[in-house]
C-alpha cells in the first residue's frame, strides 16, 4: 500500500508539473488597444492622433446647388453670357462641391501649435460661349485651397480670411456672393498676422497681406491710353497695368467680442504700384500712390424677436482700395443686356478699379462707399428666415473720368453724356430648413440693380462672345433676379 500510495502521489505531482509547463507556453490575453481616445481639450470631434499627443477634427460639408436666372454660383447675371440675355444665357446653372477640412492643435510650453487646412472641389454648370458654332467654358472641375494656416502664440502664417474682414464675410443673413458693401476674403488670402487678447473679448490684429491674386485683393490699375472700344463695352476702360509686388497691404483691427454681439474696427492701407506707360520701361512710369479702407461692423444677438436671432451690419469707405468694398467675388469689370424702345437693345456697364492713369500723367484714384446688413429670425429650431441688403458707390476723380471719358466718344452717339461712376444694390430673403441636424435645406432669392450714370446712346462695336451685334444700344439702368436652392450636409 505504501508503495501504491508513492505512485499515486508522484503521478499527480507529475500531472501538475506538466500542466504549469502547458500553461505557461499559452499566450496570455493582451490589453485592449485603444485605437480612437478622444480629445476633450478643444471642443467636440477632436481625438488624439495614435501615438502622439496632437489632436485632430476632421469635417466639412458636401453641397449640390441649383441657381436660377444667375452668373454662376451664386451672383447677378452679368458678362458673357449671363449678362447677354439672349439664347446664349443659361436659364439655370448648377454646382456640386465637396469641402473637407484638417484641424490639429498640440499643447507645447509655449502655448497650443494649430494647423488647419481647408480644401475644396467643385463641379459647376458649363457656359456657351459666342455663336455659330458656340464654344463652351471648360475646366468646369475645380479645386480651391481657402485655408491652409499654422497658428501659434497669437502669430497666423499662411492663408486664411482676412483680419479686415466681418466674421461673416459678404453674407450678412445668407445671399449671393455678389453683394458689395464691404470686404470679403471668403477664399482665403496669403498673409502674417498676429493677434494680441486682451481678455474680456477684446483684441487686436496687425496684419501684411499679399492682395496681388487674381481672386482676391486689388481691383483694375487701369492705363486707359490703350483703351479700345470693343473693351470699353464690356466695362474693362484700358490695360490692367499693375508693376511688380512692392509692398503688402497694411491691416490693423480692434475688435469686442461679448455675449452681446461684436464690434470692430478694421483699416488697410493699400500700395498702386504701376507698371509703365508703354510697353518698354522707357516710356516712363506714374509713381506710387497709396491707397486706404476703414470699415465698421456691429453684430447684434439675443434681440427681443427671438432665441438665436441677430442682426448684422457694416460700412466701408475706400480711397484707392477698392476691393475692400466692391470684395472679391464682385465682377471687377462687367456688362448687362435688356430690351429697348429706342435703340436695337439696351446695355448697361460698369468698370470697378482701384486708380487710373493715362500716357505721362499720375495715378487718379477711385473712391467707395458702401453698407450691408441683415436680419435672422429663428421660426424654430428647425426653421429659420432672413432679409438682408448691400448698397455701395463708385466714384472716379475728375482726371480719371477724364481719360475715360475721352475713349466714350469714340462710340458715342449724338446727344450721349459720359460718366463712368455707378451705384449697385442688393436685396433679397431666404428661409432655411433643417430637418435633422447638420442638413440644411435653402431657398434664396435676391434681386440687383445696377444705377449706371451715362445716359443716351452708343454705337457699339458689339460683343462675340456674347452673340451681340454692331448697332445703336440705349444706355440703361439693368436688373437681375436670381433664386438659390441649396441642399448641403455639414460633417
Amino acid at each position: 500500500m505504501r508503495v501504491v500510495k508513492s505512485l499515486l502521489l508522484g503521478t499527480a505531482a507529475g500531472l501538475i508539473a506538466v500542466s504549469a509547463a502547458q500553461a505557461a507556453d499559452l499566450p496570455v490575453k493582451a490589453k485592449a488597444v485603444e485605437y480612437v481616445k478622444i480629445c476633450s481639450l478643444y471642443g467636440a470631434g477632436f481625438y488624439y492622433m495614435p501615438g502622439t499627443d496632437t489632436c485632430i477634427k476632421l469635417g466639412g460639408y458636401l453641397r449640390a446647388d441649383a441657381i436660377l436666372g444667375g452668373a454662376g454660383d451664386y451672383g447677378f447675371q452679368q458678362g458673357a453670357n449671363a449678362g447677354s440675355n439672349n439664347r446664349l444665357t443659361n436659364y439655370y446653372t448648377g454646382r456640386a462641391r465637396f469641402d473637407f477640412n484638417v484641424d490639429t492643435r498640440t499643447a507645447t510650453e509655449y502655448g497650443v501649435v494649430r494647423t488647419y487646412a481647408d480644401m475644396v472641389f467643385s463641379w459647376d454648370s458649363q457656359t456657351a460661349t459666342g455663336s455659330n458654332p458656340s464654344t463652351f467654358s471648360t475646366g468646369s472641375a475645380s479645386l480651391g485651397l481657402y485655408h491652409a494656416f499654422i497658428q501659434f502664440a497669437g502669430f497666423t502664417f499662411g492663408r486664411t480670411v482676412s483680419i479686415f474682414d466681418a466674421p461673416w464675410q459678404s453674407y450678412p443673413a445668407g445671399g449671393p456672393d455678389t453683394i458689395p458693401g464691404g470686404s470679403n476674403h471668403t477664399n482665403g488670402v496669403n498673409q502674417v498676422a498676429y493677434t494680441a487678447d486682451f481678455g474680456q473679448g477684446i483684441t487686436a490684429s496687425f496684419a501684411l497681406q499679399d492682395e496681388t491674386t487674381a481672386t482676391n485683393g486689388q481691383s483694375n490699375l487701369w492705363n486707359v491710353s490703350s483703351g479700345t472700344a470693343a473693351q470699353f463695352v464690356t466695362g474693362v476702360y484700358g490695360a490692367n497695368a499693375w508693376g511688380g509686388t512692392r509692398s503688402p497691404d497694411i491691416i490693423g483691427q480692434v475688435r469686442v467680442d461679448q455675449a452681446w454681439g461684436l464690434a470692430q474696427i478694421s483699416v488697410a492701407a493699400h500700395d498702386l504700384h504701376a507698371a509703365y506707360y508703354g510697353a518698354t520701361e522707357s516710356t516712363g512710369h506714374p509713381s506710387d500712390k497709396w491707397g486706404w479702407a476703414v470699415q465698421g461692423a456691429l453684430s447684434i444677438k439675443n434681440i427681443p424677436t427671438g432665441a438665436g436671432d441677430n442682426i448684422n451690419f457694416q460700412a466701408v469707405y475706400t480711397d484707392g482700395a477698392t476691393r475692400y468694398n466692391f470684395q472679391s467675388l464682385f465682377p471687377q469689370s462687367f456688362f448687362m443686356f435688356s430690351g429697348s424702345g429706342t435703340a436695337y437693345q439696351s446695355t448697361g456697364f460698369a468698370g470697378v478699379s482701384d486708380g487710373v492713369f493715362g500716357a505721362g500723367t499720375g495715378i487718379d484714384t477711385v473712391k467707395t462707399w458702401g453698407l450691408r446688413g441683415g436680419y435672422t429670425h429663428n421660426w424654430s429650431p428647425n426653421w429659420a428666415s432672413a432679409v438682408y441688403g448691400g448698397y455701395a458707390q463708385l466714384k472716379y476723380g475728375d482726371a480719371g473720368k477724364g481719360l475715360i471719358c475721352g475713349n466714350f466718344a469714340a462710340i458715342a452717339v449724338a446727344g450721349a453724356t459720359c460718366n463712368p461712376d455707378f451705384n449697385f444694390a442688393v436685396v433679397g430673403v431666404n428661409t432655411v430648413w433643417t430637418p435633422v441636424k447638420n442638413l440644411a435645406l435653402t431657398a434664396d432669392v435676391s434681386w440687383s440693380h445696377l444705377d449706371q450714370k451715362y445716359s443716351g446712346s452708343i454705337a457699339s462695336p458689339g460683343i462675340a462672345s456674347a452673340a451681340k451685334p454692331a448697332a445703336v444700344y440705349e444706355l440703361k439702368d439693368q436688373n437681375s433676379v436670381s433664386m438659390l436652392l441649396r441642399a448641403q450636409r455639414n460633417f
